[in-house]
């Protein structure tokens, strides 16, 4: 250990004035915790003095540890102690509302005497208002943040101990400003909409991820200071500032966004009071009329869903758009950004799909152009056969979803138009030849990869099939949504709907809706991921617990996004064309096996080994297949956040191809009445390189949230409490960080623009 190292870790200090004024704030604050057990004891319970205590001791570290010393000799370890001064000792002590408590702890006389004739001043309450008013917060802490790293002030304060305090309490108290808006200290009340405290947090963390941004890729050393002075653990300058920005991005992002995700699942999911719950009669199912919101009950669009031939009406546009782009991937130009074979799939397609599972479900299911043709397949009375038992599971879909990511790569789909019309070709026939022969929709629920991507996908959807009362359904004698009727089939997938949950394999067809005679199923909002939440026995499902088959296919879809994302930025082409150097005239195929099978196969094995630490830790009572089949689900909102964020560049950066296309493809087919393509005009995407992306990451930054909420939720709900379940869903959160740092990594490269109409 270096003599610097040494000297800083002895540089311990107790500065006087601080030491006494927290541990005299501890005390008081006690006092007044202890008296309000007798009159409040339900509003200030043991966490809340835990928490206060916890965030002076926090304060007290960062300015007394050698966290002070050393963050002169490594920037890294000065930006943690900003971090511990801005974001962990302010809104621990605000979670200890401490207004009521430091009052109550100080002698009565005192307050009274001393503090009252100040209370009762009206510009003191104007002031207090003004203070706490969230735009206030915001541009304190913000402009504080900015201000202090500009290199003069930040240099400043590193050669002035004066000023090094002085920055350190405008750290503090614009913190606390900053995140009493979103706390709400009792007995403080919100002004106006909970909903504005998420973009208070969201354009924060913004802020944060523009200096941190701004750190990693400065390219030079921003403060002079840490270029002169000793330097630690063999890390230079510059390897330090980045290491800085790093940890000011990930630590920073999930600073603000852990609360957002928090708030968000509180607006939607809203708990009755007390009062509420008495008034509420226990077993009577809530009317059909008072149902907060049914898709079907829109005005258009709930007509067209329950329309007897409405799906079939969607399904023959898309059936004559996939006609439309083969002839014109068979026939016309030869480069799949100005064919209509190339753009269609591959650009809008795919991003459109995603955005959809996301915002409303497997809409790609319901207008589905693939299934359409089997319905003269059903009427010519060959379907006789059941699908093999052995079968009915997910492992041959799996394997095609990987085959067809595999063939993606090897076979550059996205460039060779006509590879693409003879795969959309293929598609047709297997689902023709499937549901021609074998009873129900075989193809849709144990053979389509695209269906079962939607399929695990759509867990995440606030949208949901279901019933509107249970007791309707109990008193039904007929099941038509299953059975069916004279007039309309039932659901072939065999989802009855009453043992209904969630959305894995509904195809949104909409059957059960049109055969139900009690018009008792809609289509429900709920909040996002709630099927990753709860594991009931799902009707033809069973429990997700238990479906290692369903399990392998979500694990997938997240490789996939993480891979079909990695090849395209340059320091991964390079790698993969040197591995694909290894073997002359087998390039390709080894590239897309290292990109198709390897990755997630090492993704499986590594979600493997952290759940089962998870459950070695936890000494959960359930078997360790069952953590592994319910945190492999878990990883779905940061595998589906790394699709959206990756194929909205696509279709943004390529979003204007379509009409040039459409022109493209008249010429090509021997119609010149659309005029000429004027591919120049389609070269402009509507965000700047960095609004699309802060978009991206702002994305992911979701899907990270809410991968570590399900996990959490998951783990604490199979072993109770709340240190035991943390501690012991640290193997696998550290699966999904790591997940995430890829996915950063990866939005921070140079992407290759595949499909895109170059200048």
């Amino acid at each position: 250990m270096s003599s610097a190292v040494q000297a800083a870790l002895a540089s311990w200090a107790f500065p006087p004035w601080i030491s006494v004024s927290l541990l005299l704030t501890a005390l008081i604050y006690w006092r007044g915790w202890r008296k309000l057990q007798f009159t409040r004891p339900a509003s200030f319970p043991v966490w809340r003095l835990a928490c206060f205590w916890t965030g002076l001791l926090t304060l007290w570290l960062a300015v007394a540890s050698p966290l002070d010393s050393l963050g002169g000799m490594l920037l890294f370890l000065h930006m943690t102690q900003h971090l511990v001064l801005m974001s962990v000792a302010p809104p621990l002590i605000l979670l200890g509302a401490p207004v009521v408590p430091l009052l109550r702890g100080l002698p009565r006389s005192f307050v009274r005497e001393a503090l009252g004739p100040f209370f009762s001043m009206g510009v003191l309450h104007k002031l207090g208002s003004f203070l706490t008013r969230p735009a206030v917060g915001w541009l304190a802490m913000n402009l504080t943040y900015i201000g202090w790293h500009l290199t003069p002030a930040y240099e400043l304060a590193l050669h002035s101990p004066a000023w090094h305090e002085v920055e350190h309490a405008f750290f503090f108290f614009s913190c606390i400003l900053f995140w009493w808006p979103i706390i709400l200290p009792w007995p403080s009340v919100a002004r106006g909409s909970r909903w504005l405290i998420l973009p208070y947090l969201v354009t924060a963390d913004l802020v944060n991820t523009g200096l941190s941004a701004f750190f990693c890729f400065a390219g030079r050393t921003l403060y002079p200071t840490y270029s002169e002075v000793p330097r630690l653990f063999g890390l230079t300058a510059l390897q330090d500032q980045i290491a800085a920005g790093a940890l000011m991005w990930v630590i920073g992002s999930t600073i603000f966004l852990v609360p957002a995700g928090w708030i968000t699942l509180q607006l939607l999911s809203p708990k009755l009071t007390s009062r509420q719950e008495a008034a509420v009669p226990r077993r009577v199912p809530r009317p059909v009329d008072s149902r907060p919101f049914d898709l079907l009950r829109v005005p258009l669009i709930g007509w067209l869903l329950r329309a007897r031939y409405g799906r079939m009406g969607l399904q023959a546009i898309t059936l004559a758009i996939a006609i439309v782009a083969i002839l014109h991937g068979l026939f016309g130009h030869p480069m799949g950004s100005m064919n209509l074979a190339g753009i269609v799939p591959w650009t809008y397609a795919r991003a459109l799909g995603v955005i959809a599972l996301l915002a409303a479900g497997n809409l790609f299911c319901m207008a589905c152009p693939f299934t359409l043709p089997r319905e003269l397949g059903h009427r010519m009375g060959l379907a006789t056969r059941t699908w093999p038992v052995w079968l009915r599971n997910k492992w041959l879909s799996a394997f095609l979803l990987v085959f067809l990511f595999w063939m993606f790569e090897a076979f550059t789909f996205w460039d060779q138009p006509a590879r693409t019309a003879w795969i959309v070709i293929a598609y047709f026939v297997a689902a023709f030849v499937t549901d021609t022969f074998f009873r129900g929709a075989s193809f849709c629920k144990y053979v389509c990869p695209i269906g079962q991507f939607n399929f695990v996908s759509s867990l995440l959807s606030p949208l949901e099939v279901k019933s509107a009362s249970p007791s309707v359904c109990s008193s039904c004698k007929t099941h038509d949504c299953i059975a069916g009727n004279e007039r309309q089939r039932g659901c072939e997938l065999q989802l009855f709907i009453p043992q209904k949950t969630g959305n894995m394999d509904c195809t949104l067809c909409m059957d059960c809706v049109k055969a139900c005679p009690h018009d008792n199923i809609v289509i429900a909002a709920g909040p996002p991921a709630r099927d990753l939440l709860i594991d009931p026995v799902r009707s033809s499902i069973g429990r997700l617990s238990s479906r290692v088959d369903i399990a392998t296919v979500a694990l997938v879809v997240v490789s996939a996004a993480f891979a079909t994302s990695a090849v395209m930025v340059e320091p991964v082409s390079a790698w993969l064309q040197h591995i694909g150097g290894l073997m002359p005239g087998y390039s390709a195929l080894a590239t897309s096996f290292v990109a198709s099978f390897l990755l997630p196969a090492t993704l499986l094995l590594i979600t493997v080994a952290a759940a089962y630490a998870v459950w070695k830790f936890s000494q959960s009572p359930q078997p360790a297949r069952v953590l592994f089949c319910r945190l492999s689900l878990a990883l779905l909102p940061l595998g589906l956040g790394m699709w959206a964020a990756h194929l909205l560049f696509h279709l943004l950066s390529g979003w204007s191809t379509l009409v040039p296309g459409v022109q493209q493809a008249a010429i090509d087919l021997g119609i010149f009445a659309l005029g000429r393509p004027q591919w120049g005009a389609a070269m402009s995407s509507p965000l700047t390189a960095n609004g699309m992306l802060l978009l991206q990451l702002l994305i992911l930054d979701g899907g990270l949230l809410l991968s570590l909420y399900v996990g959490w939720r998951v783990v604490r709900g199979m072993i109770g409490g709340i240190v035991r379940p943390a501690c012991s869903m640290l193997p696998w959160a550290a699966v999904v960080a790591s997940l995430y740092a890829v996915g950063i990594w990866i939005l921070l490269q140079p992407m290759q623009m595949r499909n895109m109409v170059h200048g």
